[in-house]
């Protein structure tokens, strides 16, 4: 018999956080998480996403072994704020049985039902930069440390349940030797001067930490009319500046600024640390960090994971004066390949931003929506 159980201790939480080990132990495409950062997502004390958002967690039991686990979030300011009448649900896992991932998605439909939501989607996690969305293609590439994968059979329990794909998003690749980075060096230099627009290239870590709330400002004022977008507030900036902004090397950050010495423009690029957290299991000691130090120093592939451009300036080719100052950093340092976090198909802008670069889409993945009744 199948039964699903609210995670109430510390004990349970350790299970929940811990069960996807279990049953990705055997995929070469999967990228664990490091254990005791997922432990303090759902600690309040540490994480300022549960100022303004609740999440109950529930564990799907079989003959004392766990197949299952789900955490079903409510967004207050979304709901509030932005009257969206939305319940979500994220770090959904499950084996191959239907019985298992009906029994957890009912409980969303509860939770939803209580607070009179009309709707619940995902899978996400409580803001824009969580993990979202199941794969829907590319299940035999490796995955990033910021996004997320899962059985091709994830796609059919969805759909048996009647959730249907509510945003679309596609993940691209692209090879350095394919840009023609004498184009980008002379727009660069036309840009500049037209808009009279400075690159910042920074040194240390120090130095981006005193401009980071600057840069999510802005990240704040590039998407606020996308939907679904959440604005990060003062509390998420100091959380992602600890778990993100601290491990990327400073010459993978690039701003743009204008004559006021406002930030314009601004992109972050990381090091590629799947293979180096797949060493790691889960476990940044004793000598996991060792394996993060390496790649941050010496991996020739990066995952691009923030870009933001002011929408006044968003049709005057900044993007260019960045890619310059990329591909100069990156070329030096001998990087190969650039792989992009997932974007929106609507989003169009963004896409056309990439349009020289010849990317080649690598996975497709997609949040789902159900009717609450």
């Amino acid at each position: 018999m199948i039964y699903v159980k609210k995670v109430s201790d510390k004990k349970d939480l350790i299970d929940f956080v811990k069960f996807p080990f279990k049953l990705y132990s055997k995929s070469k495409y999967w990228v664990p998480p490091i254990i005791d950062q997922e432990i303090n997502n759902f600690n309040k004390d540490l994480n300022p996403n549960l100022k303004n958002s609740e999440v109950e967690l529930f564990i799907a039991v079989k003959n004392n072994e766990i197949i299952g686990i789900i955490a079903v979030i409510i967004n207050w300011y979304e709901v509030k704020q932005q009257k969206t009448s939305k319940i979500r649900f994220g770090w959904f896992d499950f084996v191959d049985d239907l019985e298992v991932s009906k029994l957890l998605l009912q409980k969303v439909i509860e939770t939803g039902k209580k607070n009179k939501l009309k709707y619940i989607e995902g899978p996400m996690g409580f803001s824009n930069l969580d993990k979202v969305g199941i794969l829907t293609s590319g299940y035999d590439i490796i995955g990033t440390m910021i996004t997320s994968y899962n059985y091709s059979y994830y796609k059919d329990h969805y759909e048996s349940f009647g959730l249907s794909p509510e945003k679309n998003f596609h993940e691209k690749t692209f090879m350095f030797d394919d840009i023609d980075t004498g184009y980008y060096e002379k727009m660069s230099r036309i840009v500049k001067t037209r808009n009279k627009l400075s690159e910042v290239n920074f040194n240390s870590t120090s130095e981006v930490m005193k401009r980071t709330n600057e840069m999510f400002d802005l990240f704040n004022k590039s998407y606020e009319k996308l939907s679904s977008f959440v604005k990060i507030n003062e509390e998420q900036k100091e959380f992602m500046k600890e778990k993100y902004i601290k491990f990327i090397n400073p010459e993978y950050i690039k701003f743009v600024e204008n004559e006021k010495k406002e930030i314009v423009a601004f992109a972050i690029i990381m090091p590629s640390f799947a293979k180096a957290l797949q060493k790691m299991n889960g476990k940044l000691f004793p000598f996991g960090f060792l394996n993060l130090l390496w790649a941050k120093r010496f991996n020739k592939d990066v995952t691009l994971y923030l870009i933001g451009i002011d929408p006044e300036y968003q049709k005057l080719g900044v993007t260019a004066i960045i890619f310059n100052a990329f591909i100069q950093t990156l070329k030096n340092k001998g990087i190969q390949i650039c792989r992009r976090t997932p974007e929106l198909t609507d989003n169009i802008s963004v896409d056309k931003i990439w349009k020289n670069f010849n990317p080649k889409l690598i996975k497709t993945r997609s949040t789902y929506r159900f009717e609450i009744n």
